[in-house]
C-alpha cells in the first residue's frame, strides 16, 4: 500500500493518513463572478472540499481575486484551484490568489513545435527549458504557500514524450516524473500528480506506473484520482468507479474528481459513494470470490444480492472489484448480460456490447450547451453497437482524449463545432444547430449507420 507524505491546500490537509478529498470544477464563466460564486456555494453545500475554476487567460486569473472575496463573504473558506493549460502568466497571476495551480505537462512549457524526432541531448535540454519556464511559478507558489497539482492527460502528451515513448501510460508517467524532478530541484514539494485518461486501463496503469517511479526515487507526493470525459448516467458512474476504484483497492488515492457531463454538483454523491464504499485498502477475498462466480442473473441486483443496500453501492463495488480483477489479468467477462454487468465490462473493454461516449464534464472554457447536446446524440446514436462517439466542449484535451474513439464532435468557438473521423478533421465551424444532423450524416457517409 502506498503512503503519501501530507501537504495542506488552504485549510484542508491532503495525504498521508487524511481522508480521501473530494473534489469537483465549476462550468461558469470564470468572469462571471456570481454564477461561479453560486455554483461554487452549491458544491461545498453538497460536500465538495476543493473547488476547481477554470482560467484560460490573465483576465480570467485575475478575476480569481473577486470570486475568493465573494465567497469570504459569505462564509465560504473552501480552498480553490486554478485550470491552467497554455498560460503560463495567468498561471503566475492566480497562484498568489488561489490555493492550488493545476498544470498540464504537455499543454503548460512542454509546447508542441511539429518535433518528430529527438537526440538525447535535444530531449535533455527541453527538460532544462521546463524548469526554467517553472522558476517564476515555483517562486511564486513558496511565497504564498500555494500547492500545485502537475495533471498529465493521456490526450495531451508533449511530442517530445511521444517521440520517445509514444502515446502511452509509461508516457505519462515519465512526463509526471520529469516535472516531478524539475520541482524538487528548486526545492519546491507542495505537489499533487495525477494521471487522466478516458481509458480506464490506460488511466489506471499509467497511475501504477507513476507511483512505482515515485517509490524508486525516494517521493511520495499525493495522488488525485479521476477518469476524465467518463460521460453521464450509469456509464459514467461506473466508468468512474472502475477507474478510480481499482486504485483505491490498490492502496493508492489521496483525492478523486468524478467527471460528469451533468451538472457538476451531481458528481459530488457519486464521489462520496466511491469513498464510502470503496475506502483506500487492498480488495477483501469476499470481494473477489464474489466476482470469480458470476453476477446473479436477475433485474434488480440489490434484491438478490443482500451484501449491498443500494443499487449505486452495488455497481460501485462490483465495477471497481471488476475491474481491478480484469486489469489484474485474474477474471475475464462477466457471465452476466444485464445493464449493469455489460456497462461494467464495457467500462475496462472486456466486451463491448453498446454505443459509447467519451464526454467531458464541460467547464467555463465551454461555450456551447454540452450536456443537451450530449443528450441529442445519445437519443440518435445509442442503437449504434460498438461505436464510439467523442463529444468535447473545446480543443484543450478533446482531440487527444477521443484520439480512439471513431468520430468526434468538438467545441470550435461560440456556438461553433468541428467533427472529427478518428483523428482527423472533417468538417469545421458547423453551426451548434446543425452540427448533431451533420455528425449523424457523417457516420452514415462512413458506412457506419445502421437503422434502429
Amino acid at each position: 500500500m502506498f503512503r503519501s507524505n501530507t501537504i495542506n491546500i488552504g485549510n484542508v490537509v491532503l495525504g498521508g493518513a487524511n481522508p480521501i478529498r473530494i473534489q469537483s470544477m465549476t462550468n461558469t464563466d470564470t468572469m462571471d463572478t456570481m454564477a461561479t460564486v453560486d455554483q461554487t456555494l452549491r458544491l461545498v453545500e453538497a460536500g465538495c472540499e476543493i473547488v476547481r475554476i477554470t482560467a484560460p487567460g490573465v483576465k480570467e486569473a485575475e478575476n480569481l481575486y473577486n470570486i475568493k472575496n465573494e465567497l469570504v463573504k459569505r462564509g465560504c473558506n473552501v480552498p480553490l484551484v486554478a485550470d491552467i493549460h497554455y498560460n503560463p502568466q495567468a498561471a503566475e497571476i492566480a497562484a498568489g490568489i488561489v490555493e492550488k495551480v493545476r498544470i498540464n505537462p504537455g499543454n503548460y512549457v512542454d509546447r508542441n513545435v511539429g518535433k518528430v524526432s529527438y537526440t538525447d541531448a535535444e530531449y535533455n535540454a527541453e527538460i532544462e527549458k521546463i524548469g526554467e519556464g517553472m522558476a517564476n511559478l515555483i517562486e511564486i507558489c513558496k511565497r504564498h504557500n500555494t500547492a500545485m497539482r502537475i495533471g498529465t492527460n493521456h490526450g495531451s502528451l508533449s511530442e517530445r514524450i511521444v517521440s520517445r515513448y509514444g502515446d502511452t501510460p509509461m508516457g505519462m508517467a515519465v512526463s509526471a516524473i520529469e516535472f516531478a524532478n524539475v520541482c524538487r530541484s528548486l526545492d519546491f514539494h507542495n505537489l499533487v500528480f495525477s494521471m487522466k485518461a478516458s481509458n480506464v486501463k490506460v488511466m489506471v496503469y499509467s497511475t501504477r506506473l507513476f507511483v512505482q517511479k515515485m517509490i524508486e526515487q525516494g517521493m511520495n507526493y499525493p495522488i488525485h484520482l479521476g477518469v476524465t470525459e467518463a460521460g453521464d448516467a450509469e456509464q459514467g458512474r461506473i466508468k468512474s468507479a472502475a477507474g478510480i476504484g481499482t486504485l483505491l483497492l490498490d492502496g493508492i488515492g489521496d483525492t478523486l474528481r468524478v467527471s460528469l457531463t451533468e451538472d457538476p454538483v451531481a458528481e459530488i454523491p457519486v464521489a462520496k459513494q466511491i469513498v464510502k464504499y470503496l475506502p483506500r485498502k487492498q480488495a477483501s477475498k469476499q470481494d473477489i470470490v464474489s466476482l470469480k462466480t458470476s453476477f446473479d442473473r436477475c433485474e434488480d441486483a440489490v434484491y438478490f444480492m443482500p451484501k449491498y443496500t443500494t443499487l449505486e453501492e452495488y455497481q460501485i463495488k462490483e465495477a471497481a472489484v471488476y475491474a481491478k480483477e480484469y486489469i489484474d489479468g485474474k477474471v475475464q467477462e462477466i457471465a452476466d448480460d444485464s445493464d449493469t454487468a455489460l456497462d461494467i465490462m464495457q467500462a475496462v473493454g472486456a466486451k463491448i456490447s453498446k454505443a459509447e461516449y467519451i464526454s467531458c464534464p464541460s467547464c467555463g472554457r465551454t461555450q456551447y450547451d454540452i450536456q443537451s447536446t450530449l443528450q441529442k446524440i445519445k437519443a440518435e446514436t445509442s442503437h449504434l453497437k460498438g461505436i464510439k462517439i467523442g463529444v468535447m466542449g473545446c480543443i484543450v484535451n478533446g482531440p487527444g482524449e477521443m484520439a480512439d474513439a471513431h468520430y468526434g464532435y468538438v467545441g470550435a468557438g461560440k456556438g461553433k463545432i468541428t467533427l472529427y473521423k478518428g483523428r482527423e478533421v472533417v468538417r469545421k465551424n458547423i453551426a451548434q444547430e446543425e452540427a448533431v444532423e451533420a455528425l449523424i450524416q457523417l457516420i452514415k457517409d462512413n458506412g457506419d449507420w445502421i437503422e434502429a
